[in-house]
């Protein structure tokens, strides 16, 4: 994977540390399947297990299937 080194500037008013934005923009990316786990996680800069065990602190689900695709496999089972 290519990667792109992206800054932002956060007030410091909202007191988060680099690794906090990090998981927030990894998190968002992995929930609208943008990012794979693993992908996700290499953002975080956490292991692959590590990134989904905080998935939930985040309130993602690990299982990201989107509702169309599930709906497709139903009606074809």
């Amino acid at each position: 994977m290519t990667t792109k080194t992206v800054t932002l500037n956060i007030p410091d008013a909202l007191e988060m540390e680099d690794n906090e934005v990090a998981m927030l923009v990894a998190t968002r990316l992995y929930e609208q399947g943008k990012l794979s786990l693993g992908q996700a996680a290499e953002v975080a800069g956490l292991t692959k297990r590590t990134f989904a065990e905080l998935l939930e602190k985040y309130h993602v689900c690990i299982l990201n299937y989107p509702a169309t695709d599930l709906a497709k496999d139903v009606a074809n089972a």
